[in-house]
């Protein structure tokens, strides 16, 4: 049965977690993310299912991770300083192979910052989601209803892979309103067992160890080269994007998240005025989806990434097309969103047209 309905982004988030077959979730109050965790303390009881606000976001993050660890599909939620506490725990899963969903509503940092929209944790939720050598599953959604939709995907891959995901949206997205269509489940969704959860065992069987520390190296080299070929797989399978006026362009915005909603405004205005723009949108932001970009690199002259940061994922761009074109960057920090003239504008120089 589907719905569609006029709602916030965060409490969209919150509801198609919920049909998603999630009934336990622990968080703490922060904003811009704060309805996440409102919206579940009012319906999650009403359900049976476990809403727990923790003392901290450490404490939330730790019992995600025993949660997942007993089987259930949880999930935590916090904005940008809150997830920066959170990252212990979140290697913790990673290295015990725990699934769970870890949504990150940003706000403008480094420090507490300020609560406007960034998009500056790229780097945290790619590159170093906590200590070691791991990968988390990140997801960049760029509207309410992509929200909606890739909250399932997440938690799915999630248990599949045994690998923590994240949902890294940001305060825009979080608080605007947009119409959303969220399918809804008869009598909820319908969850496959997970043999490897410690979560009793009736006799049945051997007990179920979760566990994150080896005493040998060895022993810890094994797990993590077991654990690569997971993200290989992933990296094969399961990478998503958006090609918008790409076959042809000369011009080429890498934008994710509610820039490239910005973004893709640009592209119309310049192809409007005779120019050859495209938009490439990644919607995974781990894994990146590398071969697409580097595909569109075999024709296109220029590319330009757009982000609310200083420009965290322009060396993922160069990387994935091995530097073969030029990679521009432009954005703005702090909690200030771009205009889709600014971005023109930049376009229109990068294609020799600069008014």
């Amino acid at each position: 049965m589907e719905e569609r309905i006029l709602m916030k982004g965060n409490e969209a988030l919150a509801e198609a977690a919920i049909q998603a077959g999630c009934i336990r979730f622990f968080g703490y109050p922060i904003t811009p993310q704060t309805e996440v965790a409102a919206y579940m303390s009012k319906r999650l009881p009403k359900i049976g299912g476990t809403y727990l606000q923790a003392e901290s976001e450490v404490a939330a993050v730790n019992m995600l991770q025993g949660a997942g660890a007993a089987g259930a599909r949880a999930m935590t939620s916090s904005s940008s300083p809150g997830i920066s506490l959170k990252t212990e725990g979140i290697s913790y899963m990673a290295g015990a192979d725990i699934p769970g969903l870890i949504i990150n509503v940003q706000r403008g940092g480094p420090g507490l910052g300020g609560i406007q929209p960034s998009q500056a944790d790229y780097w945290q939720a790619t590159k170093a989601p906590g200590h070691g050598d791991l990968h988390i599953i990140v997801f960049a959604p760029s509207s309410v209803q992509e929200m909606v939709d890739l909250v399932e995907n997440a938690f799915d891959l999630s248990d599949e892979y045994r690998i923590p995901a994240m949902i890294l949206a940001d305060g825009l997205l979080g608080q605007m309103m947009e119409p959303v269509t969220i399918k809804k489940s008869e009598g909820g969704k319908k969850l496959p067992e997970k043999k490897w959860a410690a979560k009793g065992h009736g006799h049945k069987r051997a007990h179920n160890i979760i566990n994150s520390l080896y005493l040998k190296a060895a022993d810890l080299e094994r797990v993590i080269n077991e654990r690569f070929e997971r993200y290989k797989e992933l990296e094969v399978k399961h990478t998503r994007c958006e090609r918008y006026m790409t076959d042809d362009a000369d011009v080429v915005v890498v934008a994710y998240g509610a820039t490239g909603r910005i973004a893709k405004a640009a592209v119309k205005a310049a192809r409007e005025q005779g120019v050859k723009a495209g938009l490439f949108r990644p919607i995974t932001l781990w894994p990146f989806p590398k071969q697409d970009l580097k595909d569109i690199a075999k024709s296109a002259k220029a590319f330009l990434t757009v982000e609310m940061s200083m420009g965290q994922m322009v060396d993922d761009v160069k990387l994935a097309i091995d530097c073969k074109r030029p990679v521009d960057f432009f954005g703005h920090t702090g909690g200030i969103v771009p205009t889709p003239q600014e971005v023109l504008d930049k376009i229109l120089k990068l294609a020799g047209g600069e008014r």
